[in-house]
């Protein structure tokens, strides 16, 4: 089997199965693949809905009980019998090519360990006019190049549509079960963590035409939410480096330095809501660093 096309969810029954049959739609021999469904101990009808679909028998339903997106990641590493293990968000949908165009990256050269692809945002109700271009990758929106391309640090394929050569995993531990999100939160950097340690043995390659599409909900398209992200990704940032307090003066700094600009600035919404991004990964660093638990002291 070429590949397995792995979807972990937490509570998006609805959500999954859109992913499911956006993969059984595709051109793709259904005998080169299989895909799992990592129910990451959803308490909603995700089981319910992926019973009452009658999906074939290379759609394989799994319950993994330990809450973490990077359990669920490692659960279907695991399970899968493929060369390749494909992920897709519970709220992405492939494209019809999108899992001969993963597999046609892989075998160029057996050197490439990792393929990322071009991720295309469906925003519902429209994207606000507000968020800043610098930061719009922070919705999981990716179109790295127009062409098929090595990725040099410090470019990483996004989490939405990220692919493993599954041989890698004999050599190369998987995801770190301390980043990543746990239900609700908003923790991150699993996969740019893996993705930094599987660079220095393999090749990590781009392709344009391995698309899906991400749907960022209405939910999400608003400043608190935003705010709240660029928050966690400070904490991830401080587990992943295992950052010190000592920083701390360092971002408050930097936080002043935001709050300036912010003055300076106000009349632009985008550059407020910039700078105010930036103020909240600081504290979120700050607070990481504390959760490290090395303190002042290190």
């Amino acid at each position: 089997m070429r590949a397995s096309v792995a979807i972990c969810t937490h509570n998006r029954g609805h959500d999954t199965m859109q992913a499911v049959d956006s993969i059984l739609r595709g051109e793709s021999d259904y005998k080169t693949y299989e895909i799992l469904v990592i129910d990451n101990r959803s308490t909603d009808n995700t089981k319910e809905l992926f019973e009452s679909m009658n999906f074939p028998e290379h759609v394989r339903y799994v319950f993994e009980p330990q809450l973490g997106l990077s359990y669920a990641r490692n659960r279907a590493i695991e399970e899968a019998k493929g060369e390749f293990v494909m992920f897709l968000d519970d709220d992405a949908l492939a494209a019809p090519t999108w899992v001969d165009e993963v597999i046609k990256i892989f075998d160029m050269d057996p050197a490439i360990g990792c393929v990322g692809g071009k991720i295309v945002p469906i925003w519902e109700g429209g994207k606000p006019e507000w968020i800043p271009d610098e930061i719009v990758t922070l919705y999981t929106v990716m179109d790295f190049s127009d062409s098929v391309v090595e990725m040099k640090a410090p470019h990483i394929p996004f989490g939405a549509n990220v692919s493993f050569r599954k041989s890698i995993f004999r050599e190369i531990q998987p995801f770190r079960v301390d980043l990543g999100r746990v239900g609700n939160n908003l923790m991150s950097s699993e996969e740019s963590e893996l993705i930094g340690r599987v660079r220095l043995v393999h090749k990590i390659y781009y392709s344009p035409y391995a698309v899906v599409e991400h749907k960022i909900a209405k939910s999400r398209l608003n400043k608190r939410w935003l705010f709240r992200r660029v928050y966690w990704q400070g904490i991830s940032d401080a587990t992943r480096y295992q950052k010190s307090a000592w920083g701390i003066y360092k971002h408050l700094i930097r936080i002043a330095q935001s709050v300036l600009l912010i003055v300076i600035s106000f009349n632009n919404v985008k550059k407020v809501t910039s700078q105010m991004a930036k103020i909240s990964y600081r504290n979120g660093t700050i607070v990481g660093s504390f959760r490290n638990g090395k303190g002042l002291n290190t």
